[in-house]
């Protein structure tokens, strides 16, 4: 279930960075972060892939309210959504890359199949 690590913020903050991290990740298919960041984001965005498959307007709206950028909520509608049609899940991969080198926080890219 996505929303169960707090990631060390507040509930505002988590909610926000992860809205904004879903949103970088459909717009450009690739991010680079910790791997505790990486898993909930990869569980929102197969949540808004899945919900951009649906396509009927309360999953629209769904997807408007949670995607930062009205244009990348598009692009989920009319790009992302269509080419996952066939697919059942696993939208996202993640691929540890090791540690960080400040603080030695194991990193990760995300990255849409």
């Amino acid at each position: 279930m996505p929303g169960t690590r707090k990631l060390g913020r507040t509930s505002d903050q988590r909610k926000a960075m992860l809205r904004a991290m879903v949103t970088f990740l459909l717009e450009n298919g690739k991010i680079e972060t910790t791997v505790t960041r990486a898993k909930e984001v990869a569980a929102m965005t197969e949540k808004m892939i899945t919900l951009g498959k649906a396509g009927d307007l309360h999953s629209k709206r769904q997807v408007f309210s949670y995607v930062t950028k009205e244009e990348v909520a598009k692009k989920l509608f009319d790009e992302i959504a269509p080419k996952y049609a066939e697919r059942k899940g696993g939208f996202t991969k993640i691929i540890k890359i090791g540690p960080r080198r400040g603080d030695a926080a194991e990193m990760a890219i995300i990255q849409l199949v």
